[in-house]
């Protein structure tokens, strides 16, 4: 059973995890280095562990510690009790949601992990340059809800366990595999030997429309997609096997990258015989 400590003073070192949390650079430095992440709000925080994440310690409000009773009954983290005002002063801002929790990060799976997982219908997607947050964890959201097995991210991505990426995904991020491709657009190589046709989503006339693509195509395949305005790198869409895009009302060229993943996604799901 976790220790239930009341805290008032916002300095307290115990709290060290949860400090600054508004403080993006801050933050991306500190937990990869401290093997940390912050998950934010029941769901959330029960989700994180469910799979396994060893929770570090709770903050919450006082209010929320007989909804969290389960949890701190389960584990044996310390759970500090603070008032709003203390966790506003420590966090940076206000935590509405009224519980947070510390987890331990877990060791990243290598690509060749990933890529050796799964059979031929398998789908993965590659994300190259998402480097916000919201969009990273949106995109993990539908992959969960959409039956993509994995994710490779490249060098540049976000962190998919940044405290907005996290909660923007619902803690999908949870539930999807992912790995990070060391040398990029190289490594799409690897993805290739290992069975897997890339198709990159570009908004370019030169690219097949989704609906045009023959759906025996999806099978076993990539789904490469670019950042938010620039899309994919010329380096990336030379690596790709097949262009592929959303068909588009007349005088909109392409739609915000969670959305198109999303779109993407449903799009090359497998076919069920009628």
């Amino acid at each position: 059973m976790a220790d239930l400590i009341t805290v008032d003073d916002p300095d307290d070192p115990r709290l060290r995890d949860y400090t600054g949390l508004t403080d993006v650079e801050l933050r991306r430095r500190r937990e990869p280095e401290e093997g940390l992440f912050i998950a934010e709000g029941e769901k959330v925080i029960r989700r994180a562990k469910d799979a396994g994440f060893e929770m570090r310690s709770m903050l919450l409000s006082a209010k929320w510690v007989d909804v969290m009773r389960d949890v701190i009954d389960e584990l044996p983290a310390p759970v500090y009790a603070v008032t709003p005002e203390v966790a506003e002063r420590v966090t940076g801002y206000h935590v509405h949601r009224g519980a947070l929790a510390s987890m331990q990060r877990k060791p990243l799976p290598e690509p060749a992990e990933i890529l050796a997982a799964g059979g031929s219908g398998r789908r993965i997607a590659v994300f190259e340059g998402f480097v916000d947050h919201a969009n990273l964890g949106a995109a993990f959201r539908s992959a969960a809800a959409l039956g993509i097995s994995a994710i490779l991210l490249s060098p540049d991505c976000a962190d998919p366990l940044y405290r907005r990426a996290i909660k923007v995904s619902m803690g999908s991020v949870f539930s999807v595999p992912y790995a990070r491709l060391a040398d990029w657009p190289a490594d799409l190589e690897k993805v290739r030997e290992a069975g897997y046709r890339i198709l990159a989503m570009t908004p370019s006339p030169q690219a097949a429309s989704l609906d045009q693509v023959p759906p025996e195509r999806f099978e076993r395949c990539a789904i490469m997609l670019g950042s938010e305005g620039h899309g994919l790198s010329t380096h990336a869409l030379r690596a790709a096997d097949e262009w592929v895009r959303i068909p588009m009302a007349e005088g909109i060229d392409s739609l915000n990258v969670a959305a198109a993943s999303a779109v993407a996604f449903y799009a090359t799901r497998p076919t069920r015989p009628a």
